[in-house]
């Protein structure tokens, strides 16, 4: 049966083995067999094409072993004994998936969530979330490398074929070379999605922006100076972009740590996508109280 283990120490016993602090830590443990899980070949090819899939899993009271479904953005298979609660787990498991973390959920016997009597552990798989750099510039390079070390899939997109080359961002995982917003226009974007917009020249800038501004990304960043963009703005409005699209521009990009060369410049862009990814100030710690880690911002 799959189960959820739970494994810690207290603080007082952590010192006196010498730790530094104490914790706790949950780990969800289940067979993986060919017999058990018979569907297995099902997440394996999911995963072998980069498509996003959830493993639903009943543990505890209530399930038939294995009470299992796999959850894709479109589509479903098995299920964990009861239709409403299939229901309702395919929507918890897909908001799960999009932001491509794993956790466990409760419900009533029909997937009522005012009740805790079942308990479903959602494993998510989904591809590496992208980071869409535009503009092949040295910038553009430090903030690949960065990019991947976050975890990102990276893509440099430049019109200028002798700018955009693998060997000037070896860190990228595709280089391509187009015009910045017709490559978008074919791009899937989702929530996770990072544009970094660096070109700095607004025959690119604003076709590409306004089309980005109205996608699904996650975050939207363009580089350039203050004044830069003030006239960004109004050529974009002329666009027909509305304020709240607007709104969503993060601009100049990166936050204020006084960064000047592209390296640290990428560090700064860095801290911005990590605050805004996880409701951080963006100040200094020692300024602040409560917690340190805290959930998502807006989940």
């Amino acid at each position: 049966m799959p189960m959820v283990e739970a494994y810690g120490i207290a603080d007082e016993d952590a010192f006196a083995t010498g730790l530094t602090c104490g914790g706790r830590l949950q780990v969800f443990v289940q067979p993986m067999g060919g017999e058990y899980f018979p569907e297995f070949a099902e997440v394996a090819a999911a995963v072998d094409r980069d498509v996003p899939v959830a493993i639903a899993t009943g543990i505890g009271a209530g399930f038939t072993s294995p009470a299992r479904r796999l959850v894709w953005p479109a589509g479903a298979l098995g299920s964990l004994g009861c239709p409403e609660l299939d229901a309702a787990v395919d929507d918890d498991a897909r908001g799960l998936l999009a932001q491509g973390v794993s956790g466990t959920r409760e419900y009533g016997p029909r997937g009522e969530r005012v009740l805790t009597e079942r308990t479903v552990f959602v494993h998510s798989l989904a591809a590496p979330p992208r980071m869409l750099i535009f503009g092949a510039i040295d910038f553009a390079a430090a903030a690949a490398r960065i990019g991947r070390f976050l975890g990102y899939r990276v893509t440099v997109c430049d019109a200028r074929a002798r700018f955009a080359s693998h060997k000037r961002f070896p860190d990228a995982d595709e280089v391509v070379v187009d015009w910045p917003h017709r490559y978008l226009a074919r791009t899937e974007v989702d929530d996770r999605t990072v544009i970094c917009v660096l070109t700095h020249d607004a025959k690119f800038d604003v076709p590409l922006l306004t089309l980005a501004l109205r996608t699904r990304a996650g975050y939207v960043g363009a580089m350039g100076s203050r004044r830069t963009h003030v006239d960004r703005l109004a050529q974009l409005r002329k666009a027909g972009l509305t304020e709240r699209e607007l709104g969503r521009l993060h601009s100049p990009i990166g936050l204020d740590l006084g960064a000047r060369t592209p390296e640290k410049t990428a560090v700064s862009i860095a801290a911005e996508l990590v605050q805004h990814r996880w409701g951080g100030t963006g100040r200094s710690l020692m300024t602040t109280d409560g917690p340190i880690h805290r959930a998502a911002a807006g989940h």
